[in-house]
């Protein structure tokens, strides 16, 4: 969409303090390297300064900049808007691009693992039919989310948005802004436990987006998580279960699930639409539940069954989620290292003692962050699952991840190694691997091991030297 200057200054309640307010922006971002021609620049002030970047994004083509003090090497003809709170203006400039959507849906899609896949998929599920914007890659946050209802067109049918939370009240924020009429929750775990307080603590907070349906709306929550019928209460909306012990005649059923030789699941999908045999190009089984989900949203919605079931099956997933790859000395890698909580990598552990392969299971763990207490006994746990699923080789990557090296060991694993980093993981590896070896890489995001990851799928980990 596209709003004047004149329009953001009035739902910003800022001030112009130079520039053209006739002129029009078409996007908004936060960032300078990225930004389109005709963006908004809202420069927010965090790690680092988005003043300092705000000269930069003009030589990029912002249109206007949103500041709250004066930024440098900014001259005469460039338009500027002061607000008091760049956070702040960046939420109003999202609910002025929500108000100019009356009647699109929107679908909030939170939870503690599965967000960006499930977001995927239901996008798939309604594109035959619908014309949808979604968030971009994982827009999930208080920055995110404005930015992706701002690009959406004026005749957008279905807004699909991630919604994350690291804090209690994070999605009802996000929810005042998006005004959800559909909400997801596809499961409570423990991601960001250490600021939500567990599970309890977890399940509250996601909560939160089902209380902000409305009446007319609908919540669709997982049939095989304790937490449901608690999450359910809190929704005035209605409700779709869906799962494995879903009742078909009401829900949405995934039944019969099996992966085949590159992970990709094959599931049947019993509905009281119809029922049909899916099969996923995404990996893991974990996402059968994802897609059944995408379908309660697009089946409520009128698509029909058969459009759906086929749209599920184009779905493709993000870079380095589940991303399965194979290196030229014939090691198979398996690269998801986008991010990691408790719930995402036993799913990524599961997925890796479900391949068939020749070689041998090798797992390159990093630390799941921001668990509080219960980062311990989580990373052991993970450790232990590792020896489970028939890892051999466990290298461990991080001081964070020290009990998930104590936990493998403990188990059973037959090797494991510590190292402090991506770049010693991968020494760690070097003449390790041979052809028919399985390889897991996963980690919170920050220790970037989509570099270990990529250097094993690309032949550089020096496989077949020596074992």
């Amino acid at each position: 969409m596209e709003l004047t200057v004149a329009e953001l200054v009035i739902a910003t309640g800022g001030e112009l303090v130079q520039g053209d307010d006739r002129s029009r922006a078409s996007s908004l971002a936060i960032d300078s390297r990225v930004l389109e021609e005709g963006a908004a620049f809202v420069a927010l002030q965090g790690a680092r300064d988005g003043h300092d970047f705000v000269a930069h994004a003009f030589t990029r083509g912002a249109r206007v900049a949103f500041v709250t003090r004066p930024a440098p090497g900014v001259d005469q003809r460039h338009t500027i808007v002061r607000v008091d709170d760049a956070f702040k203006a960046l939420a109003d400039i999202g609910r002025e691009a929500r108000r100019r959507l009356p009647e699109t849906t929107v679908v909030g899609i939170t939870g503690s693992a599965g967000k960006t896949s499930t977001k995927d998929l239901t996008v798939a599920a309604l594109s035959s039919r619908r014309r949808v914007h979604a968030s971009p890659g994982s827009f999930n946050n208080e920055a995110g989310l404005p930015i992706t209802l701002f690009g959406a067109d004026l005749d957008t049918q279905v807004l699909v948005l991630e919604q994350g939370a690291r804090f209690a009240g994070n999605l009802t924020e996000l929810a005042s802004i998006s005004r959800p009429d559909i909400g997801v929750v596809t499961g409570i775990g423990l991601a960001h436990a250490e600021h939500l307080g567990g599970r309890e603590g977890v399940a509250q907070v996601k909560g939160e987006l089902l209380e902000a349906l409305p009446v007319g709306g609908l919540a669709v929550l997982n049939a095989d998580d304790e937490w449901t019928p608690a999450l359910a209460k809190r929704t005035a909306a209605g409700v779709v279960l869906v799962g494995l012990r879903a009742d078909p005649e009401t829900g949405v059923r995934i039944a019969d699930v099996r992966v085949d030789d590159e992970l990709r699941p094959t599931f049947r999908l019993d509905t009281p639409w119809g029922s049909a045999i899916v099969r996923l190009a995404l990996r893991g089984a974990h996402q059968a539940r994802n897609a059944g989900m995408a379908a309660a949203v697009a089946l409520h919605l009128g698509l029909p069954f058969d459009e759906v079931a086929s749209g599920l099956s184009g779905a493709t997933g993000a870079a380095w989620r589940m991303q399965v790859d194979h290196s030229p000395a014939g090691v198979t890698v398996v690269n998801d290292a986008y991010n990691a909580s408790p719930d995402a990598l036993t799913a990524a552990l599961n997925a890796l003692g479900a391949l068939r392969g020749s070689g041998r299971r090798v797992a390159v763990l990093g630390e799941m962050r921001e668990l509080g207490e219960y980062s311990a006994e989580e990373h052991a746990r993970a450790g232990a699952l590792a020896a489970e699923v028939g890892v051999t080789l466990l290298v461990v990557v991080g001081d964070g991840a020290r009990q998930l090296a104590a936990g493998g060991r403990a188990a059973g694993v037959a090797e494991v190694v510590e190292v402090d980093d991506a770049p010693e993981a991968l020494r760690a590896l070097e003449g390790r691997l041979e052809p028919g070896d399985m390889v897991l890489v996963k980690a919170s995001r920050s220790l970037g091991l989509e570099l270990v990851a990529d250097a094993i799928a690309s032949g550089r980990s020096g496989e077949g030297t020596n074992r």
